[in-house]
């Protein structure tokens, strides 16, 4: 069994719409949540409980908008409570954007692909696509992709077919409302593979159309999301810096006088601090499973990596372009290799 779960807020004509043709097609059972529509709304509601219930559907309300991501949050707490033959379920919009041909393609792909997480992926090529839906999606690809790891063509699609045990995480993420999505893709990370299925790309013209998405306020709770990662990671840097300055001051004070002191605090300082950016990095930047016995190492080699091209990159500049302070010269090739060291930790070593 993969139930059907349509979050709504507000709808239109195009909600009982697809209900019916869902009922029409046998699929189901649908569940639907009424994320605090108000009472002008409720005859939507009441016609998707005649709808839904033949096939062992329901709808179930919020009495007040609390958002998509905890409408689904929702409708996947019902599921795992009272339909334990679900081997997952498929999301799907209000608004008519998926067909029945289009659930169908994504249920069938979570019936021969039972652990991954399937996404209906629109073409946003396409010349009625809006400029600003084709560009917003490029940008949130680049941007999941570099700061997160995770690629996929269409960030935004509510069309997914989500496993059971995912389900079941996915309760404990972050994210109330429509950043709820883009947090579960990160959530798939290390655990859940990504299947990708083409369906139709529908923007509706209609001057009545509506979408609650607000391309202010929620863009910006997406966009968060990714800045929080690289935002962490620039804490840990300038953390780790300060505390291996600080530590250098320190066993300066204590090796006073001994032989190569200089050296002794240099290193027993780097090694403090760089376990310490190790650790940071590995529980709170890049949150990784990996076994430290996987991780360490590549970690370590990295380190030593970027000190030899910092030290040669400067001198090499200070070679070719003698007379500027060498300062000058490392300030822009550390940032460089800061931001490459980012790549390298998401992509290969966390």
């Amino acid at each position: 069994m993969i139930p059907i779960v349509i979050p709504s807020y507000e709808p239109d004509e195009r909600f009982p719409a697809i209900l019916e043709d869902l009922k029409q097609a046998g699929m189901g059972p649908v569940v639907v949540v009424d994320d605090g529509s108000g009472d002008e709304y409720q005859d939507f509601f009441v016609k998707a409980d005649e709808l839904v219930k033949p096939l062992g559907g329901v709808v179930l309300h919020h009495e007040a908008n609390k958002g998509k991501g905890r409408a689904l949050k929702t409708a996947f707490s019902y599921i795992l409570e009272n339909m334990p033959d679900a081997v997952g379920c498929i999301t799907a919009d209000s608004d008519g954007q998926h067909t029945v041909e289009c659930i169908t393609k994504c249920m069938k792909a979570l019936e021969e692909r039972p652990d991954n997480l399937i996404l209906g992926v629109r073409d946003f090529s396409g010349e009625d696509v809006p400029f600003k839906s084709r560009f917003g999606n490029n940008l949130t690809i680049k941007i999941c992709s570099f700061l997160c790891g995770v690629k996929v063509t269409d960030t935004q699609t509510g069309l997914r077919g989500i496993p059971r045990t995912f389900m079941k995480d996915l309760l404990d993420v972050e994210g109330e409302r429509f950043e709820f999505e883009t947090r579960m893709l990160i959530a798939t990370k290390d655990k859940y593979p990504i299947y990708e299925v083409p369906i139709l790309t529908i923007y509706d013209s209609k001057e009545n159309h509506q979408t609650h998405f607000n391309p202010i306020k929620d863009s910006i709770r997406i966009y968060k999301i990714f800045g929080a990662v690289f935002l962490k990671y620039l804490f840990s840097s300038l953390s780790s810096f300060l505390l291996d300055i600080g530590l250098f001051q320190l066993f300066c004070f204590f090796f006073a006088g001994l032989p190569g002191y200089i050296f002794m605090s240099t290193a027993s300082a780097r090694i403090l601090s760089a376990a310490y950016n190790y650790l940071i990095n590995y529980k709170v930047v890049f949150k990784s499973e990996k076994s430290h016995v996987s991780s360490l190492p590549k970690y370590a080699l990295l380190a030593f990596i970027q000190m030899g091209l910092s030290a040669i990159l400067v001198h090499a500049f200070v070679t070719l372009l003698p007379g500027a302070p060498e300062f000058l010269y490392k300030m822009p090739v550390d940032v460089c290799l800061f931001i490459l060291s980012f790549y390298v930790q998401r992509r290969f070593v966390y």
